[in-house]
This record gives C-alpha cells, sequence and structure tokens, in this order.
C-alpha cells in the first residue's frame, strides 16, 4: 500500500471536515486549538482581508499554510522535549 503525501492526508481531513456538524467542528478546534488561538487567526484573518479584499484567495491561502507551519513547529519543539511550543524554525 502507498504512503499518503501531506496532501493526500490534507484533502481528507478538509472533506472530514466539511461535512462535520458545525457544533461538533466548533468543539473540535475548542479542544484542539483553544479558544485564545481561535479568537487570534479571526482577528488575523479580518485585519488581513480588510487590507486588501482583492487578495482574499491568496490571504486564505497564507492563513491554511501558516496553520500547518505552526502545528509542524509545536510537533517539532515537543519532539525536543520543550514543554511549551516556540520557534524552532532553525
Amino acid at each position: 500500500m502507498q504512503e499518503k503525501t501531506k496532501k493526500d492526508l490534507a484533502v481528507e481531513f478538509i472533506n472530514a471536515i466539511r461535512t462535520m456538524d458545525p457544533a461538533e467542528l466548533n468543539a473540535l478546534i475548542v479542544r484542539e486549538a483553544g479558544e485564545d488561538l481561535a479568537q487570534f487567526f479571526l482577528s488575523y484573518s479580518a485585519n488581513l482581508i480588510s487590507k486588501d479584499p482583492t487578495r482574499v484567495l491568496e490571504n486564505t491561502s497564507s492563513l491554511m499554510l501558516m496553520g500547518y507551519l505552526i502545528r509542524q513547529n509545536e510537533e517539532r519543539m515537543l519532539a525536543r522535549g520543550f514543554g511549551q511550543p516556540g520557534l524552532g524554525l532553525a
């Protein structure tokens, strides 16, 4: 069996959350990200989009990639034994 690519996993996840009940999706967001991070992304995306509404597609893509990079950074930091994730990009 062929190993799934990062894109395959992302597509599966997006398809799963697209069909999720809104209450279930909200519970997932609160459980995995927390209210603070959810509010941060809401505020950040509103600010980003209001600066240049003509770039909504590019901004949406950037926000999705930012979320992915944040998660990768968290995993990297936790794997290195740091209790609190931080900037582990180096």
